[in-house]
């Protein structure tokens, strides 16, 4: 059971931990960075991650303030809910288009620099968005072109993200960075409504806009000059000349490859039912249980997915550290996130109580996190050399089902007037997803021996 790597994935066996300098002795370092001088320098990577798990808390944070005050400044504003809907909305066309660009970009120049310029420009706009609501008769069209220029900028976020640990941390280390970076993402939500709380009824809706511009602006400003040296100038990277014959369109052919689709596939089910759970759970907790304080339900499933998101990155890196094969660890992982969370979501269309119905919420969001040590990274093992772009891919596949799923749940919810079909659906996307990964999936590179065989040239 405990295979190595070398006889199922092809990897050479690496035990350390970027967290844990001691764990990875002096020789093992120095013998993985020599074959990949890429890679991050063990000081340098301790300092990039607490940035990155900032930087993606300060991305959430800044996503969320709009929905976080949209009641505030439709009363303001004199906005009716169709307005508010069109404002909103704006925000995921144009994070769906980016997806791609942005990860092959970072694939090309390194995601560093793509990371500052994104950051750098959605705190620009999230700071200038009061000023647009007070611009004159037309502030449903500027905001809704503001959140729609906030999608396409934070749209390479992730991709980059994903191409970035391809490119600067080994195997074994890339569960955890990206369980941490999607755990900040549950911060930054956390952060969004403690602005809010804290700024609104004393200084009105546009101060949480100047205080999110203004922490993403200190970020930008942080990573360039501490990590960057003040330069942003892109720099391409130098692949080998097996990963430069690897080019965008390249890429996505090898989406017809069963181990990139079926990730692909398990991918966006994982992500439409997340962001179906994101949307109408308050609604569920207010109308299920409308004596429930709503800080509670609010806050509660959020907070416990931070530590428990960062746990599963520990659980998958430690499992690879102790020689399970890769591909049995993504699918062990891909199973808690998909299979064992939709239990806890099935058990919430019965009759439950308000205590039971949130300890199987926290647990359900808990277990979902749990993708970031399966699927999130399995495009790194697949397709390092252009794991930015495929990743956009995926992740824009995502949010397209993920709008269609959330619009199809309101839709029964109206119809059936019921909950349990709506959890039904999450329930069947989930496993038709999980199955599709456990049989197809694997873990096996196929961007270097694996694209003379499909004969891409």
């Amino acid at each position: 059971m405990a295979d190595k790597h070398t006889s199922g994935d092809g990897r050479n066996d690496y035990i350390g931990s970027i967290l844990d300098p001691k764990i990875c002795s002096a020789n093992a370092c120095s013998e993985e960075e020599a074959e990949d001088p890429h890679l991050w320098p063990r000081p340098l990577a301790r300092k990039w991650i607490p940035t990155l798990f900032m930087g993606t808390c300060l991305l959430l944070c800044a996503r969320m303030v709009m929905p976080v005050c949209a009641v505030s400044m439709a009363a303001s504003l004199n906005w009716s809910k169709i307005d508010t809907g069109l404002v909103l909305g704006g925000f995921f066309w144009g994070y769906c288009l980016t997806q791609i660009l942005g990860g092959h970009a970072s694939d090309k120049m390194g995601g560093e620099r793509v990371l500052f310029m994104s950051a750098t420009s959605w705190a620009l706009i999230t700071a200038a968005t009061p000023l647009l609501g007070h611009m004159g008769s037309h502030t449903t069209a500027l905001m809704t072109l503001a959140r729609f220029l906030m999608g396409l900028l934070q749209g390479v976020f992730y991709p980059s993200l994903a191409s970035l640990c391809s490119q600067r941390v080994v195997e074994g280390e890339r569960g955890l960075l990206m369980s941490t970076m999607n755990a900040g993402g549950n911060l930054g939500m956390l952060l969004a409504g403690a602005l809010a709380s804290l700024l609104l009824d004393r200084y009105g809706w546009e101060s949480v806009f100047y205080a999110s511009g203004f922490l993403s602006g200190l970020w930008a400003f942080i990573v360039w000059r501490c990590f960057l040296k003040g330069e942003v100038a892109p720099k391409p990277i130098q692949l080998s000349r097996e990963s430069q014959h690897v080019s965008l369109m390249r890429a996505l052919r090898f989406l017809t490859v069963p181990s990139v689709w079926a990730m692909v596939f398990a991918h966006m089910c994982i992500s439409s039912t997340s962001y179906t759970l994101l949307s109408w759970l308050p609604t569920y907790f207010e109308e299920s249980f409308p004596h429930a304080k709503g800080w509670v339900y609010n806050i509660v499933p959020w907070f416990t997915a931070v530590p428990s998101g960062i746990g599963g990155g520990c659980l998958s890196d430690h499992l690879i550290n102790q020689g399970y094969r890769v591909s049995y660890v993504r699918k062990f992982m891909q199973f808690l996130a998909m299979g064992a969370s939709s239990v806890f979501i099935l058990l919430l269309s019965g009759a439950v109580t308000f205590p039971s119905s949130l300890i199987f919420v926290c647990t359900a969001i808990g277990l979902c996190t749990f993708t970031s040590g399966g699927v999130t990274v399995n495009v790194q093992d697949l397709t390092p050399s252009c794991a930015g772009a495929l990743f956009g891919f995926m992740n824009m596949c995502g949010a397209f089902m993920g709008l269609v799923v959330v619009s199809l749940s309101g839709y029964l919810i109206e119809v059936t007037q019921s909950w349990v079909t709506v959890f039904s659906l999450i329930v069947l996307i989930n496993v038709t997803g999980l199955g599709v990964f456990l049989i197809f999936g694997d873990a096996r590179r196929v961007d270097m021996d694996g694209h003379r065989k499909m004969d891409l040239s």
